[in-house]
């Protein structure tokens, strides 16, 4: 329970300011200031002072004009303490800056052209001096000065000022880094400490020449979250704001507080700032007797990455809806305005929000109270004699960082040095030599995410209808020239030679299926339970620990938000994979499998780079880079084959070793693709179907960007589907062709249709399977490891041992040509069969109790693996092998779209209905095999498409035959 004993307060702080009205107290103050933008010296020394003393606030700062903008956000998004991009951070952060400058300027100007955080901290600066001139007259005089990491002043300017003024420079003197940020941050406080511990070492340090005994002596005042000054200030801004209300109303306003975010990387690495932003809220209601309801939220996320939640935007929202319309918002850890409080609070979140009730306290600006704290802070750190707080010498749990160890042992002082013995043994030197070799590793691994795929992928408007004729024998071998008899055995095409580098293709895309499925799960957990706290200071939970289970993340609320982040990834992907996917499967006509099968699997390399980054980096980066992945990964085709040949290995691996891994095996696919497995396309049937092309009007091609734009018509999107609805010439029909091409549509379009929903069941589950068997049977790594191995292995003996053995036995032998038949009987009964053990499997899925029959039912489930290529197979054999590229171009755009629509509504089912009916999803899944089942009954055998396609619809009819 809280206690509600109220905070003492110093009588010297509170005397001769109950009469003040804080509004009109804060007005601020004009005086003349000098050449540099400094305040000029408050005082002159009297006798027996042991001064001067500089008295040096340390800030961010703000522009002060607009036309500073842009040079602002260069410096704040260079700055790695605040904003960690990484070690491509020089590079990105002007970029950035330069991008977000307009957007800015006009925020600036909006709230009167530019922030007037100087003018009030030079003011707060000069008041505090002349206090402290007062009340500590042995350290008089003090001179005033300021010091923003962003903006003028800079820390430079203000440090040349000081050796301007006497200090330093072989005459020593003392001067006093007082944070103006109430509770310590490595991300603030500690970045204005580490710029001013720079430029001491530059402008007196070892290398400037000057004589050590005669440089400035530092001492830093780093935090006071629960001074009492600063406690009484915020809460007498807070009862003059709840006086606004009526009597009635006041008990029931919410006082939400609100203070700047933290990327959780920075959180997650023990940043002291939440807690202490705590420890002021509660102080502040502790003084106030807790007599309204309150929470504290967190605001200004900028950026990619995971940031502290809940926002304060989203709150003041959420609290609308429900019907709280009286509302004080407190900017708890600012002590000046500017653009955080004038636009984003006042303009953005009040403003938007649309209430009178909703309103804002003042800030601390010129609040006497407050500025008497700060002179009784800084008179009382003057007598101590203390160089810092025994705080600041205690290092993050989780900081490696060797500047932020040299900074403090430099600040703390001979006197606390001991301290640091300890630290040194869990993050010292050793820790920092590894650090160094981290972000080499670092270093090499963004420089690979810098690369790009450029090659172009020029569409193509090509159709069935309008296919010229090609000279293709019916009789020709299925590899299709003797070009390759004059070869050596070793470059000419064998299935066999694709069959090791593919195995490892699929090995490296299943043994990550489980790891990835848990690295979003534990992200995704992290930032949930983390803004449970924010909105809770009350709540606690057990840390979410990278690759170890982690039971308190198997709740419903996780496993809809891991479903949701799934389902964003599917989607990105499938949907670049629908637009590209047809065009690499005709330009594979015309230029060869090889180089399209070697784009593709380059796209899913590089994809595999960013999802390793977040692997071995998980407080540094967002789950939302597993979106970048999946946009690579979908503009370079992405994998449209169901991965049936995957076995799940690596269960005992860290998951790191997991991704790193994948890496290789990707890499590898790629070299020997590219450079080792011959072409299965002749040169003479890849020349044919270039000259056909060219040979197309290309009335488009002198102005590319329209026909860019052509393209991307919905109608131009789905032309590739063309091939599935052929057309006769009414001009040479006859009712007994026209009769055929309809049985010939109905069959492409149904088998179509049965294997695009086969596709996308199965490859749209695999991860709602995944998640629902850790979620109903409490599974970790190593048992979802062992289901994907076994499953995937019966999957294996399925397709490289039970289809083959029934074709062989009732076909035979396979001919050295290939005929246009159509589908048979023994390619509809398999499709008849694959349906039906998938649709049991399914209904197993959905009735299990324990995991033992869940797995088994997984195991039922991928005997009907041999569905996939017999659909696939008995669609080739409906068109002729030139066509075959476009055929599953076509298929390839349907397999994109099931991609996306798939996941859209399996993983919307499953995050609506885990909890409550979990197992509803198995129940949908299985009534889309059912209707599947119904389609097959409809499939007409030995129906295709002749060898010599018309070159108009006119013509279609006359080459087009059929099997009884």
């Amino acid at each position: 329970m809280a206690m509600r004993t109220s905070l003492s307060l110093p009588c010297r702080i509170i005397s001769n300011n109950a009469s003040h009205n804080v509004r009109s107290a804060t007005r601020l103050v004009k005086r003349p200031l000098n050449g540099h933008g400094f305040a000029t010296a408050a005082s002159v020394p009297k006798k027996g002072s042991k001064g001067p003393t500089a008295m040096v606030l340390l800030n961010m700062g703000g522009p002060s004009k607009v036309s500073e903008v842009e040079d602002f956000l260069s410096r704040l998004f260079a700055d790695a303490d605040l904003i960690p991009l990484g070690p491509l951070q020089k590079y990105l952060g002007p970029l950035i800056a330069r991008r977000r400058t307009p957007k800015i300027q006009k925020q600036y100007s909006d709230i009167g052209g530019g922030s007037p955080i100087r003018k009030w901290s030079e003011y707060q600066c000069e008041e505090m001096c002349k206090i402290l001139d007062e009340i500590s007259p042995e350290t008089a005089p003090h001179k005033p000065y300021v010091a923003f990491r962003y903006a003028d002043p800079l820390t430079e300017e203000m440090y040349n000022k000081l050796l301007e003024d006497g200090f330093g420079g072989g005459n020593g003197g003392r001067a006093v880094a007082f944070t103006q940020y109430p509770q310590y941050s490595c991300s603030t406080t500690g970045s204005s400490l580490n710029e001013l511990w720079k430029w001491r070492n530059r402008l007196e340090g070892p290398r400037s020449g000057q004589d050590p005994a005669g440089a400035i002596q530092w001492s830093v005042i780093d935090r006071w979250p629960t001074h009492p000054g600063l406690v009484e200030a915020f809460a007498k801004n807070i009862e003059d704001q709840l006086a606004t209300y009526p009597e009635e109303k006041r008990s029931s306003v919410v006082i939400l507080f609100s203070a700047h975010s933290l990327p959780m990387s920075v959180v997650n690495r023990g940043d002291p700032y939440t807690a202490e932003v705590a420890t002021t809220v509660h102080a502040v209601m502790q003084r106030l007797g807790f007599s309204n309801p309150y929470r504290l939220s967190w605001q200004s996320q900028v950026g990619p990455s995971a940031w502290q939640g809940a926002q304060t935007s989203h709150t003041v929202e959420n609290y609308v809806k429900k019907g709280f319309t009286d509302m004080i918002l407190v900017p708890i850890a600012f002590t000046s305005d500017h653009i955080e409080t004038l636009y984003e609070l006042d303009k953005e979140v009040i403003g938007e929000a649309g209430h009178a009730g909703i309103k804002r306290a003042e800030s601390l600006n010129g609040n006497p109270t407050f500025i008497r704290a700060l002179a009784d802070i800084a008179k009382t750190h003057l007598e101590s004699g203390e160089k810092c707080s025994r705080q600041m010498t205690l290092r993050c749990q989780g900081c490696k960082s060797e500047r932020c160890l040299e900074q403090k042992k430099f600040f703390a002082g001979d006197d606390l040095k001991s301290l640091f013995s300890p630290m040194s043994a869990i993050g010292g030197d050793a820790a920092i030599a590894v650090d160094v070799d981290q972000d080499a590793r670092v270093m090499r691994e963004e420089e690979s995410l810098g690369a790009s795929e450029t090659s172009p992928l020029l569409p193509t408007s090509e159709v069935v209808d309008e296919e010229p004729e090609l000279n293709d024998n019916l009789n020709k071998p299925w590899l299709g020239s003797p070009e390759f008899d004059a070869k050596p055995w070793w470059r000419r095409p064998n299935v066999w030679y694709l069959i090791p580098p593919t195995a490892l293709f699929t090995f490296a895309v299943g043994g990550s299926v489980v790891p990835k499925i848990n690295l979003v799960l534990s992200i995704v957990c992290r930032d949930y339970f983390a803004d449970q706290k924010a909105k809770d200071p009350t709540f606690t939970y057990l840390p979410v620990i990278f690759g170890e289970e982690n039971d308190q993340c198997r709740i419903p609320q996780v496993q809809s938000n891991a479903a949701q982040i799934l389902l964003y990834v599917n989607l990105i992907s499938g949907f670049l994979s629908a637009l590209v996917s047809p065009r690499l499967g005709d330009l594979s006509d015309r230029y060869g499998r090889m180089p399209l099968m070697s784009l593709c699997v380059a796209g899913t390399l590089v994809s595999e780079v960013f999802v390793t980054f977040i692997a071995a980096y998980p407080d540094h980066a967002s789950v939302n880079w597993l979106l970048v992945a999946a946009f690579v990964d979908g503009l370079c085709g992405s994998f449209t084959l169901a991965l049936s040949l995957v076995h799940s290995y690596g269960a005992d691996w860290k998951v790191l070793d997991v991704f790193l891994a994948v890496l290789v095996l990707h890499g590898i696919y790629l070299f020997t693709l590219f450079f080792l497995i011959p072409e299965s396309l002749s040169k003479e049937r890849q020349n044919i179907a270039r000259t056909k092309h060219l040979a197309k009007p290309q009335e488009g091609d002198a102005n590319f960007q329209r026909n860019f734009l052509r393209e991307l018509h919905p109608y131009n999107i789905f032309k590739p589907l063309a091939i599935l609805w052929p057309k006769p010439s009414p001009s040479q029909s006859s009712p007994e062709k026209r009769a055929l091409f309809r049985k010939l549509r109905k069959n492409l379009v149904l088998i179509a249709a049965i294997d695009t929903l086969m596709f996308g069941v199965g490859l749209g589950t695999v991860q709602i399977i995944i998640l629902y068997a850790e979620y109903v049977f409490g599974w970790g790594n190593y048992e979802s490891s062992v289901f994907i191995s076994v499953v995937n292995g019966g999957r294996v003996i399925t397709l490289l041992v039970i289809l083959p053995g029934i074709t062989r036995l009732i076909r035979g032998p396979t001919r050295g040509n290939q005929v246009n038949s159509g589908s048979d009987w023994l390619d509809i009964s398999l499709i008849r069969l694959a349906i039906f053990i998938d649709l049991l499997g399914y209904i197993g899925y959905a009735v299990s109790k324990t995991g033992g029959i869940f797995t088994l039912s997984a195991l039922v489930a991928s005997i009907g693996g041999i569905g996939p290529p017999s659909l696939q197979s008995s669609l080739t054999k409906h068109v002729p092998p030139s066509q075959t590229g476009r055929i599953l171009g076509a298929m390839g755009l349907l397999h994109a779209l099931a991609r996306v629509v798939s996941p859209v509504i399996f993983n919307g089912i499953y995050s609506v209905t885990v909890g409550t009916f979990t197992q509803a999803v198995f129940v949908c899944l299985a009534s889309v095999f059912g209707l599947a089942a119904f389609l097959s009954w409809f499939i007409i055998p030995n129906v295709h498409l002749p060898e010599s396609l018309p070159s108009s619809p006119s013509e279609a009819e006359d080459n087009t035959t059929i099997d009884a």
